[in-house]
């Protein structure tokens, strides 16, 4: 959306200087709760400094009927393409709607990237899954995957831009890509690798995985990770280690399953790091189900592991489902907490070696670079 503003001569403003702007485009997520907060507390700022507002992605596509939406321009996740359009109409005092259900937005549009180093690619929108909890299906609907040539040119195009690092595949769930158009995330991966400089000044970072749909590719994709310009480094959410809790959710694997994931990558890609998420005190978890999911995260000991309390989201079956003590919850994720608080950094494997790293930011003290090793492990280096 940026970028199709700049490009038709819209000056971005920083968020710094957002009180002399002529309108505030708001873009939402209603993935949790407090997303959702968030932008209804810019909302509130934008009315009370009485700028034009326009509000985009997930929440206007999903619940166009939140109170805090209402008289205000919306566009919907499959209209960025229009953005131009509906900027304009808000600046002159006109409220659009554009929520309508279209084809895939040009993987070609006009962007800006708010890092000039790392450059994403999105491979579809939607998913397969149908959990009980989430509501970004209500938003994004069925799985739309973009055509492997499509990526394949963007891969390319980022590769050979000097200033970038790092190709970030984004996806809802990687490893369903390509299900809906006769292709998939193995095929997708070869070719993308085939167009990254062989001097390895770009890496390739595969985006989320859930488990169902991984499973047929696992050898295909530890492969990739294994290659040169690949990160070691893979996001799976388990969100529980319970077997009742993860058919509550209707997450669609067991706890075997997604063992059987860790293990072969883990075996198959040397220092792979791998990611994961929890869900805490999902409604039915008992004493026990919890039980499984500390043996779990205990077990794997995953290098990063993104806690969230049970928060039911309107409209979603988990919604009407009997919760969980919130203090109980809470307990829970303290427990959580403090035990992956206790896992050894992934840095203290790496001491006494010489890593190659890949830098993409500043540091939040201005002085020191932020970088990667090769297993996606964070690194400041002072600049020589």
């Amino acid at each position: 959306m940026m970028g199709q503003l700049q490009a038709y001569g819209y000056k971005l403003v920083p968020e710094s200087e957002k009180d002399a702007a002529q309108l505030w485009l708001i873009n939402s997520c209603t993935v949790k709760s407090p997303s959702q907060s968030a932008m209804a507390t810019i909302i509130s700022a934008g009315k009370a400094a009485g700028k034009p507002l326009l509000v985009a992605g997930c929440v206007p596509q999903g619940d166009r009927k939140a109170a805090e939406l209402k008289g205000l321009s919306l566009l919907g996740v499959g209209a960025i393409d229009r953005v131009v359009e509906a900027v304009e109409a808000t600046l002159a005092g006109q409220q659009l709607l554009l929520l309508g259900r279209r084809k895939l937005p040009d993987l070609d549009l006009p962007k800006v990237r708010k890092n000039r180093h790392v450059e994403i690619v999105p491979l579809s929108t939607g998913c397969l899954g149908a959990c009980t909890y989430c509501k970004t299906k209500h938003a994004r609907g069925h799985l739309g995957s973009y055509r492997p040539e499509a990526i394949v040119k963007r891969v390319a195009a980022a590769a050979a831009d000097p200033l970038v690092r790092e190709v970030w595949l984004s996806s809802e769930d990687t490893g369903a890509y390509g299900r809906d158009i006769g292709s998939s995330i193995a095929e997708l991966l070869q070719r993308c690798v085939a167009v990254l400089p062989a001097d390895g000044r770009t890496m390739l970072r595969l985006g989320m995985t859930n488990p169902p749909f991984i499973l047929e590719h696992l050898e295909a994709v530890a492969e990739v990770l294994r290659h040169p310009c690949v990160f070691s480094y893979l996001h799976v959410p388990v969100q529980s280690g319970s077997d009742a809790v993860l058919l509550g959710m209707n997450r669609e694997y067991t706890v075997a399953e997604f063992r059987r994931v860790a293990d072969t990558l883990l075996e198959g890609v040397p220092g792979l790091e791998l990611a994961t998420d929890i869900i805490a005190g999902f409604p039915g978890e008992t004493a026990e189900d919890w039980q499984g999911t500390m043996d779990l995260v205990g077990q794997y000991r995953f290098a990063h592991c993104h806690i969230s309390q049970f928060y039911p989201r309107p409209g979603t079956p988990a919604a009407r489902m009997k919760r969980v003590p919130t203090q109980v919850v809470k307990e829970r994720s303290r427990q959580l907490t403090k035990l992956t608080d206790g896992f050894s950094s992934s840095c203290e494997g790496l001491v006494g070696s010489v890593q190659r790293c890949w830098v993409t930011d500043v540091a939040s003290d201005g002085y020191k670079l932020t970088a990667h090793t090769k297993n996606y492990t964070q690194r400041h280096c002072e600049e020589l």
